[in-house]
């Protein structure tokens, strides 16, 4: 493996830089089983996907999140 430093990369422009991290991203998104998930935060996965399952219906559509995310940007 090369050997890269962290100012090397703080060099790269803005774009290569995103694109690096899209790559280890997807590098690790093929292995999710080696991302080790705390037992609070899996109680509380399990408890929100129980809630959801229980009432689909409430809370907000991605559209609607998503407009309402971009109206406080906006601001």
């Amino acid at each position: 493996m090369n050997n890269i430093s962290i100012a090397d990369i703080l060099e790269l422009p803005v774009q290569e830089r995103i694109r690096l991290v899209e790559l280890i991203w997807d590098s690790v998104a093929v292995v999710p089983d080696a991302v080790e998930v705390s037992p609070a935060l899996k109680a509380e996965l399990e408890a929100r996907l129980a809630e959801f399952e229980a009432n689909p219906e409430a809370g907000y559509s991605w559209s609607e999140v998503k407009v309402a995310a971009l109206a406080k940007i906006r601001q």
